[in-house]
């Protein structure tokens, strides 16, 4: 493999390589807001992560490379946990453009967050609805805790009948109700 000095020209070399214009393609005409798509598979992003040293300020700049659909996917998995604070978190999430993204950062990072559950807390009563979906989002990815407190939030969510999280928080009762049945 090539060698670059700068870390996020490897991550784009190898993003190119793995290309897929076919998953691009679908994706474009299904109205992906992205002008660059690789169409790389999140096991693929999993594993050019795996390779490259966790990095805040290399993750801040994929981030930031907004136009482009992994590098939003890899930020939050080269972001050093105990680096990320939630004045970051509460940006990044202001910023979210899909749902795909709000589930990566949601399950490869702000779970790991001691302060996680505040944050979706504070997220559910958001006047935005991708903030909502991902306040859900990340109440899914803290189960089986808090399960009362979750399924009101979820149920109140159903009721808006929001497109966006119509469907995440159903999911998110039907979850809690297998919970409860299992573990009663």
């Amino acid at each position: 493999m090539t060698r670059f000095n700068n870390p996020l020209q490897e991550i784009k070399h190898r993003m190119y390589a793995l290309r897929n214009g076919a998953v691009a393609d679908a994706m474009r005409r299904m109205g992906a807001p992205y002008r660059i798509i690789f169409g790389v598979n999140i096991p693929q992003l999993v594993a050019i992560a795996g390779d490259t040293p966790q990095s805040a300020q290399l993750a801040e700049e994929l981030w930031h490379n907004d136009s482009t659909r992994e590098s939003l996917l890899l930020a939050p998995m080269v972001y050093p946990p105990e680096q990320f604070d939630i004045s970051t978190a509460r940006e990044w999430i202001s910023t979210i453009p899909t749902t795909e993204v709000a589930d990566i950062l949601c399950l490869k990072l702000l779970k790991k967050m001691t302060w996680a559950c505040n944050l979706a807390e504070e997220l559910i009563l958001s006047d935005c609805d991708m903030s909502r979906y991902t306040a859900l989002r990340l109440m899914f990815n803290l189960l089986p805790g808090r399960l009362a407190e979750t399924r009101a939030y979820a149920e109140t969510e159903s009721r808006r009948g929001c497109p966006l999280t119509a469907g995440i928080a159903r999911n998110l009762i039907e979850e809690i109700d297998f919970l409860e049945e299992e573990c009663p």
